[in-house]
């Protein structure tokens, strides 16, 4: 009988698999909720089923992209970063050199890929952008971001997970010629070249929102929180972030933002402010709404579920707490300690929040009520520091760890059968 019930649930995730042409860093708009549903509610007391491990992957912080009955994700092999294809049990299929490695400091590639229908779009710790055929591992294109563009880098390279608009690639090089690009996704030609800031980089994968009938690209830089028109490359906007950092806080922003009905939420750690920004009906105006001190995420990500705001915080001694914040109003519902910060992610109700120093992923109900922990294991393979972010596709929770990747089974239907 378990056997028989291995092959149905086979059966219906490689048809869920096969179903999905895209895939992008932290699942649909980036938004880390991801839409399924039939998940456990409890695991067992020693965590889901693992229902297998690599690990023998290249290093990376990168986190995994799934389509095209294929997982795709990064790794560094000495001085150069890798886009890596497994197949759905986890076995090597292919991989292909992307370009040179950060080799400063926190060396290991990060920059998840994205993939649409049988291409896959990715960048290299150093600003290289390649375009690969998903199927085969072959070169369609590739360019030198920086060199190009005549742009900068932050701290730590570069570690943004390209965004896909309609028929373009989008790329944030900073500096004093552009600050954000828009090259043809299917020949790497450059498309438009927005306004430059002189400001740097940061370490944010930009998001697509919808206003006043503009498809409107909204990342963070260094400094600046910019909105650029995806159609022309017209910067709608700017907004200074910088004012809002505490005492000796420093411009390293590594997170998405959020958006839902013309508000845009931002939060970044090393001691800076969280800030809710709202848009005009034209979408060509920015305002400010509210700032909270208590939020302030390192690179864990965050989620919006219901009218609340999920996330870990920085809190100045990296031994961040985890915090929920009133979306309308930022008023703080909770912030309450547990292991350490990390990355969040949510489906079916849930919150799976994974702490980046012990390696402990916790099931806790998305509630404002309180932060309860249901049921935590510790991940059971890597080493270094859990800073890939969890990925949920087709039941299955996928967690990468320097260079190990682990599927671990959380569909509730097969519990219960």
């Amino acid at each position: 009988m378990k056997y028989i019930l291995s092959i149905s649930f086979v059966l219906f995730y490689f048809f869920t698999i096969d179903a999905q042409d895209f895939f992008e860093f932290r699942g649909p708009g980036r938004t880390g909720v991801y839409n399924e549903t039939n998940l456990l509610k409890a695991w067992p007391q020693n965590g889901p089923e693992l229902l297998w491990h690599n690990d023998s992957l290249p290093t990376g912080y990168s986190s995994v992209s799934i389509a095209n009955n294929t997982i795709y994700t990064t790794g560094r092999i000495d001085s150069t970063d890798y886009l890596i294809a497994l197949n759905l049990y986890g076995k090597e299929k292919w991989k292909t050199p992307i370009g040179s490695a950060w080799m400063t400091s926190f060396s290991e590639s990060r920059a998840t890929p994205t993939v649409e229908n049988e291409r896959v779009y990715v960048s290299s710790g150093m600003g290289e952008i390649a375009c690969i055929n998903a199927i085969t591992g072959s070169v369609i294109w590739k360019i030198n971001g920086i060199d190009r563009f005549e742009g900068k880098y932050h701290k730590w390279g570069i570690a943004e997970s390209l965004l896909i608009v309609d028929d373009k690639v989008i790329f944030t090089p900073g500096g004093n010629k552009t600050s954000m690009v828009a090259l043809d996704k299917n020949t790497g030609v450059t498309k438009w070249t927005s306004l430059p800031l002189n400001d740097e980089p940061s370490y944010v994968s930009p998001i697509l929102i919808e206003k006043g009938g503009k498809k409107i690209i909204v990342t963070h830089m260094s400094t600046y929180i910019i909105g650029i028109d995806a159609s022309n490359g017209n910067m709608l906007w700017n907004f200074n972030y910088g004012a809002f950092t505490k005492e000796n806080g420093r411009n390293n922003h590594t997170n998405s933002p959020l958006y839902y009905e013309g508000k845009l939420f931002f939060t970044s750690g090393y001691d800076h402010f969280s800030v809710m920004l709202s848009l005009s009906e034209n979408g060509e105006n920015i305002y400010f709404e509210w700032s909270d001190t208590v939020l302030d995420v390192h690179h864990g990500g965050v989620v919006k579920v219901g009218d609340y705001i999920y996330g870990s915080n920085w809190i100045g001694n990296r031994n961040g707490k985890w915090v929920c914040l009133d979306w309308k109003t930022g008023k703080v519902m909770y912030e309450t300690e547990w292991k350490n910060k990390g990355s969040i992610i949510s489906a079916d109700g849930m919150l799976y929040c994974y702490d980046e120093k012990y390696g402990n992923i916790g099931l806790v109900k998305a509630t404002p009520n309180e932060f309860k922990v249901i049921s935590s294991f510790e991940v059971p393979k890597g080493e270094g520091p859990h800073w890939s972010h969890p990925v949920i596709n087709g039941g299955i929770l996928y967690v990468r760890h320097g260079n190990s990747l682990m599927a671990f089974d959380i569909t509730e239907k097969m519990k219960n059968e």
